[in-house]
């Protein structure tokens, strides 16, 4: 039986977040439902799971000796990776001391890095894949692609939302491509990953549950994504039976060989009938904030349940849903929203502000979320509903 203590007393039961964006903030909504308290860790100041947590630590989560010093000072019951930049070696050697890592340091060290995620699905699980290389040098990048063809993706081993992404589609590209995967990659690797470019029908995320009665599966969601950041998605995305059959089969199988308790945003390329895996993320997913407004219990709700070994009772979709980024551009410390009224004149939307104190570039700063009659009618309004945002600068 699982027993919980109260927040900021010597009974807590402590739930650390590595990594507090817009998905850590979820999570601790979740676990502060339950009772938990919530200790919340990032690279900046004031990010969005630190504005209301019990307790918030600022310290670059590739930093060891940092992590480590936090982390044994706080003693979490459980320690909940939300970003893919940490210290992983400390992960593992951590969990062999009885730290109780989410879903597993092993899962966490993987998925950090395309190699190891890549490897164990093509060589060690026979899954179908898109053909790739790895390179170390811009030499062994140009070897690649002549093997591959054109075009092809160069990708950093290490990245997030897209960064250091591009694709490649002649020669005179290819120095341009390594030097952008390698400046934008996380991490101190210098290495990348050529791969197959797979002219898909359509591309899902599976939200795949591992919890204490075995696996579950969210009703498929479909996105798009621009220079490799999620932009759009919604559920459910239309699939044959037997393709959907397919897809949770490839799910579990990759699931399982992580191991642990928790949600995974399984992603696969679906051609004609035929699933091809492409990555997993042991944590809920951007793609699946439409299960805020989608279903009965979101992504972020389900994790911290399978966490917490609590029971998932079916998970029930509600309707035809879709989000849509509200996506900022500029330089700014001092961010106002407005048009959000507007927004909310549409009916069955929701609007949710991340907070991120501030924006150098792009960012995603929010996502507008809908529900219709079809697909098409809640991809429409959430379309909309994100344009009635007014980003102020």
């Amino acid at each position: 039986m699982v027993s919980i203590g109260t927040p900021n007393t010597s009974s807590s039961t402590k739930l650390m977040l590595l990594g507090s964006g817009e998905l850590g903030k979820e999570i601790a909504i979740e676990a502060q439902r339950f009772g938990l308290e919530v200790i919340a860790i990032d690279r900046y100041e004031n990010a969005p799971a630190m504005q209301i947590a019990h307790k918030y630590y600022v310290i670059p989560m590739t930093d060891a000796k940092a992590l480590e010093a936090v982390i044994r000072k706080e003693n979490p019951d459980y320690i909940v990776p939300e970003v893919e930049a940490i210290a992983t070696d400390l992960l593992l050697k951590l969990e062999s001391e009885g730290f109780n890592i989410i879903p597993t340091a092993r899962s966490t060290f993987l998925t950090m890095n395309r190699e190891g995620i890549r490897e164990l699905a093509s060589k060690e699980l026979n899954l179908p894949t898109s053909k790739y290389f790895f390179a170390s040098s811009a030499q062994e990048c140009s070897k690649s692609i002549s093997e591959l063809g054109y075009p092809c993706l160069v990708k950093p081993i290490m990245s997030s939302s897209g960064k250091g992404q591009s694709v490649v589609n002649s020669e005179n590209e290819i120095i341009g491509a390594w030097n952008y995967a390698i400046n934008n990659a996380r991490g101190k690797s210098k290495k990348i990953i050529v791969e197959e470019f797979i002219d898909f029908d359509y591309e899902i995320t599976l939200l795949t549950i591992r919890h204490k009665n075995g696996t579950s599966f969210c009703p498929p969601i479909g996105h798009t994504q621009i220079d490799g950041d999620y932009r759009e998605s919604w559920q459910p995305q239309a699939m044959s039976k037997t393709t959907l059959e397919n897809a949770q089969k490839v799910a579990k199988k990759v699931t399982d060989a992580l191991g642990g308790k928790g949600i995974f945003g399984v992603e696969l390329f679906i051609k004609n009938d035929s699933v091809i895996f492409s990555e997993v993320s042991p944590r809920p997913h951007d793609t699946g904030l439409v299960t805020l407004i989608s279903q009965n219990m979101s992504e972020f709700a389900l994790h911290v349940r399978a966490i917490l070994g609590f029971t998932v009772h079916d998970i029930n979709q509600l309707g035809p849903s879709a989000s849509c980024v509200i996506l900022g551009e500029g330089k700014s410390e001092n961010l106002r929203y407005s048009g959000i009224d507007e927004a909310l004149s549409i009916p069955d939307t929701q609007i949710r502000i991340f907070g991120k104190p501030s924006i150098d570039g792009q960012r995603r700063l929010g996502v507008a979320l809908a529900r219709g009659h079809t697909i098409e009618e809640a991809r429409t309004n959430a379309r909309i509903a994100a344009s009635k945002i007014n980003i102020i600068l």
